[in-house]
């Protein structure tokens, strides 16, 4: 076989792959919750061409050349975005080569990129995206300070290269557990967090080279946290207990640049009024009602619905294996004072919004990215699921290593020992 008809079987290969990414798709007659000022349409029609969604409305007319989804009868949504996990990053947590999420004896923490240690291969992209999660926000949940480093947004499509946001976000941790990694006190924790803010203002301007003479905490560190003083980099604040919370609106009024979000907020119904007036958005885990520790005595379920209440945006999704049970949380928060609308948005918009990511995810509408997922009924209730997952243009399987292995050993009738056949 000669080199030109060699490159000429690549050429159509390479083709044939684009063009099956780029499939136009029509999703038909669904009742579609746009996510923005549109609201939700009844019977709507999505158009989506070339990764993006094109018109999105009713009465649309629908040619030859798209494929039909019928969604009569069904729900149309955004792709889900899981708002805070470590998915990429671990697999089985008690064995050691299949975490890259723990970095605790690595020497810089606020320079650790996760977006390096993200894997399209592991089994809980599948897992995770059949329950209609398109997109994940990762990072490293150990290291040997109060800074996590720098987390990646992720898309949960068939992308080789997964990543679609690198150093998205910047992850420290205020609560008893920062406290013990900055010596054991609260007291240390905030005079360290408050110099590192100082040594990064001061740095705005180095240009730091290897001959630089620099004898504060380590260059990847400091070099990482100036475009969080600046503002550019959302700096995520975990924190539960409502003084802790304090703090960091008093840290904000000192660093008014920062773009902070808090993470975790148990106790954040008691400075509801308080994180509102400051704009911090939040992101929860609205199951999180009893006092696992002195810093979450109040925690309970209303938590969500009384920030939504004050103002706050308010995501969901505070996990890695179970991040798909996320919309399941979300259920369980609107039937505890979170209005519906709020209880979507809190896996969609608002998570969208928190990572700088209106224009492209989140929402419904022309020019956004087509992370579409058509559901079976309410995206809320523990018995619907989705019927179709389309991430970035390209509609997906509904499988993973569990179905797999249930439609194997669904039936135990076979000419094969089980091992030796295939679902």
């Amino acid at each position: 076989m000669n080199k030109t008809l060699i490159a000429s079987i690549v050429a159509a290969g390479v083709t044939v792959s684009a063009g099956a990414a780029a499939e136009n798709i029509a999703i038909v007659g669904g009742k579609v919750h746009t996510m923005t000022s549109t609201g939700t349409l009844e019977k709507a029609t999505i158009l989506i061409e070339d990764n993006k969604i094109t018109k999105v409305g009713k009465d649309i007319t629908v040619s030859g050349e798209y494929r039909v989804i019928d969604a009569t009868g069904k729900v149309v949504t955004p792709g889900l975005m899981g708002a805070f996990t470590s998915l990429g990053l671990v697999e089985v947590p008690s064995y050691g080569s299949g975490v890259d999420a723990n970095a605790g004896k690595a020497a810089i923490s606020a320079g650790l990129d996760a977006s390096y240690a993200i894997t399209p291969d592991t089994s809980l992209r599948d897992i995770t995206r059949i329950e209609g999660f398109t997109s994940v926000a990762s990072a490293v949940s150990q290291s040997a300070t109060m800074f996590k480093g720098q987390g990646a947004i992720v898309t949960l499509g068939n992308d080789e290269t997964p990543v679609t946001k690198a150093r998205a976000f910047m992850v420290v941790d205020v609560s008893e557990s920062g406290a013990h990694k900055a010596g054991g006190s609260r007291a240390a924790l905030w005079v360290e967090l408050r110099d590192a803010l100082k040594q990064a203002e001061y740095a705005q301007n180095i240009r730091f080279t290897p001959q630089t003479e620099w004898h504060g905490m380590p260059v990847a560190d400091v070099k990482a946290l100036v475009p969080v003083v600046k503002g550019d980099t959302p700096l995520l604040v975990i924190a539960h207990r409502a003084t802790d919370i304090r703090q960091v609106i008093a840290l904000k009024e000192e660093f008014s640049s920062l773009n902070i979000t808090l993470v975790g907020a148990a106790e954040g119904w008691r400075v509801a009024d308080e994180i509102g007036a400051v704009g911090f958005s939040v992101i929860l885990n609205p199951e999180s009602n009893l006092p696992y520790s002195f810093q979450q005595n109040a925690a309970t379920l209303a938590n969500a619905g009384r920030l939504n209440e004050a103002g706050v945006n308010v995501a969901i999704g505070m996990n890695t294996h179970n991040i798909r049970l996320a919309s399941q949380n979300a259920g369980n928060a609107v039937a505890n004072g979170l209005p519906y609308q709020a209880g979507l948005a809190s896996l969609t918009s608002s998570v969208a919004k928190i990572y700088g990511l209106e224009d492209t995810h989140g929402s419904l509408k022309a020019g956004m990215t087509a992370d579409v997922v058509v559901w079976s009924g309410d995206p809320l209730e523990v018995m619907h699921a989705p019927t179709n997952v389309i991430i970035n243009g390209e509609e997906v399987k509904l499988e993973s290593r569990q179905t797999k292995l249930r439609d194997r050993y669904l039936s135990l009738e076979s000419d094969k020992p089980v091992q030796y056949t295939r679902p």
